[in-house]
């Protein structure tokens, strides 16, 4: 994998995302990033890392846990995601949040300068995750802990969507993607590490963690419509593969989610999809 030609695509499609980015009438990254600092735990003046910020879904919910004596740090490689989340901040009048643009893979702090690290959804796709960890180690305080959530990675579904979209989606469009996001490279690059909680485990213990623990729990990913949902996907993971559709092909997928998503709304209500979502917390050995 091209590193560099990797982040830039990931920098500009988050940028370019951040205005609207969980923020289209779905919910999914807000009630998982407020599960996870659930089990991660902050305390009362505790300092909290989150990695891959985004709009803020783990940093609001620490810093009510942390409150005034302790602080928050989002860090995000979007500077428009950053952006966003300290106007957010500003707005609630949280003094104990700050934001800062940084390579969350390389990141640019003080040793044993936080407590808790969170990342939802984003530590597991730096280039080489494993080795990132390993720096999050360095990073915590003796009992510092480590909290991430994931996607649960089965070979029978496709990468990062819920299972429900494996009968949805044509395989064969698949193949529009760029080469590192076929499904076959993806489930080389993640389920070698992410599939099987034992080698979780295994990795964390090699990065310095231990007590690790691995809990797999549905997520309710809630939409107004499935127009609402596709147009929500446009600014996730998906949106790789509307930017490569070929016109027509992308106009029938959409017309073929919208149909598939509706008929399954009870009456005029809400769309309501379950998504196993793999929650990951340790401890830092030393």
């Amino acid at each position: 994998m091209d590193t560099t030609t990797y982040k830039t695509a990931v920098t500009q499609a988050f940028n370019s995302a951040a205005a609207s980015y969980d923020r289209m009438g779905v919910e999914f990254f807000t009630p998982m990033g407020r599960r996870l600092v659930e089990r991660v735990a902050p305390r009362p003046g505790e300092r909290v890392l989150d990695v891959g910020c985004g709009r803020g879904a783990c940093i609001f919910p620490a810093a009510e846990r942390v409150g005034a004596t302790g602080r928050v740090l989002g860090i995000d490689i979007a500077e428009a995601m950053v952006t966003e989340a300290r106007e957010q901040a500003r707005r609630q009048g949280l003094a104990n949040v700050e934001t800062r643009a940084m390579d969350g893979e390389y990141p640019e702090l003080p040793e044993r300068s936080f407590d808790v690290v969170t990342g939802s959804y984003s530590v597991i796709f730096f280039p080489d995750a494993p080795a990132a960890l390993a720096r999050y180690a360095k990073l915590l305080a003796d009992g510092g802990r480590l909290g991430f959530t994931s996607p649960v990675f089965t070979p029978d579904t496709f990468p990062f969507l819920p299972p429900v979209f494996t009968e949805l989606i044509p395989r064969e469009l698949l193949r529009n993607l760029p080469p590192q996001w076929q499904p076959e490279e993806l489930t080389r690059r993640f389920n070698s590490w992410l599939a099987d909680p034992a080698d979780l485990v295994r990795t964390l213990a090699d990065a310095g963690f231990h007590t690790a623990e691995v809990v797999d729990e549905e997520v309710a990913m809630v939409a107004e419509s499935g127009t609402a949902w596709v147009d929500w996907s446009h600014t996730q993971g998906m949106r790789l593969l509307w930017q490569h559709l070929p016109e027509r092909e992308s106009g029938q997928l959409r017309e073929r989610l919208i149909t598939a998503l509706d008929a399954m709304r009870a009456g005029d209500g809400p769309l309501t999809i379950g998504v196993p979502v793999r929650y990951v917390t340790a401890t830092v050995t030393r």
